[in-house]
């Protein structure tokens, strides 16, 4: 297909799906061919440029998944859980490269991503260079501090966000998790209310915060006796998450099948 990469971007009417078309089109290396929405929205069959309020791409918002992802090297999809899955495998079937920003994926969702045939997926529930950093860091201070530390993930988000604990808070949660040697699950505290008595030693709490137009923050607290370590990440633009993904797709294009992470895009 040319030295030029190919990308599709699926949910394209949603918040990243423009950003993302505003970051390919100013990205060197990559051309947007092809773009998707659900079946009966406003934007299927219209040109895509002037469904975002601009001039005319030649680009035609489509609801056939197949044709969309035949048109391109690679798609980029930060869409819902249920409509990821099915495309991982149309994806997959294509051999087009399956960029994955969505989140509130449920471990049976992963599982069957997992089970999807030659795929090549990229999936991080967070894109950035410096939130990459800061989950490699949370494994490593986890793993340096026994359970005299509480570890607490608080994370901060826009009042439009759907899901709680965040991708990122949860990938920063298993990296704690992992450091420590233990499952995310079994030590897992989130949704505190009411009398819940004291914290369990151990436990690896969530705190989630919706408001206004917050981007996305993230802190990792490790509170002692008498001293608190604060790891933290502030994203003030939400196009650095769309540029991470473009540059996921980039370096899919080179790798052979299987299902890798933003840590693996890094060399992290």
């Amino acid at each position: 297909m040319g030295d030029e990469m190919s990308i599709a971007v699926a949910g394209v009417s949603g918040r990243m799906g423009q950003m993302l078309v505003q970051v390919i089109d100013a990205m060197p290396g990559v051309k947007l061919t092809a773009a998707s929405e659900r079946p009966g929205h406003d934007w299927v069959g219209q040109d895509l440029g002037l469904s975002m309020g601009g001039k005319e791409t030649g680009v035609i918002v489509s609801d056939d998944a197949a044709a969309v992802c035949a048109a391109a090297d690679a798609i980029i999809d930060f869409t819902a859980p249920a409509a990821t899955v099915a495309l991982a495998a149309i994806a997959a079937q294509a051999g087009t490269a399956h960029v994955i920003g969505t989140t509130g994926m449920t471990d049976e969702d992963i599982a069957k991503l997992g089970a999807v045939v030659d795929a090549r997926i990229v999936r991080a529930g967070n894109m950035s260079l410096g939130v990459n950093l800061l989950v490699a860091l949370t494994r490593r201070v986890a793993a340096a501090l026994d359970e005299d530390f509480d570890i607490e993930v608080i994370e901060a988000h826009h009042h439009h966000k759907v899901d709680a604990p965040s991708g990122t808070a949860l990938m920063l949660g298993e990296a704690a998790a992992e450091g420590r040697g233990v499952a995310l699950n079994d030590v897992r505290d989130s949704g505190r209310d009411g009398i819940t008595g004291a914290r369990k030693r151990g436990d690896i709490g969530f705190t989630a915060i919706r408001g206004g137009d917050i981007v996305g923050e993230h802190d990792v607290m490790f509170a002692g006796d008498g001293e608190r370590i604060v790891l933290r990440h502030v994203a003030s633009d939400r196009a650095l998450f769309a540029r991470g993904a473009v540059k996921a797709a980039l370096w899919l294009r080179d790798q052979p099948k299987g299902q890798y992470s933003m840590a693996d895009v890094l060399g992290l």
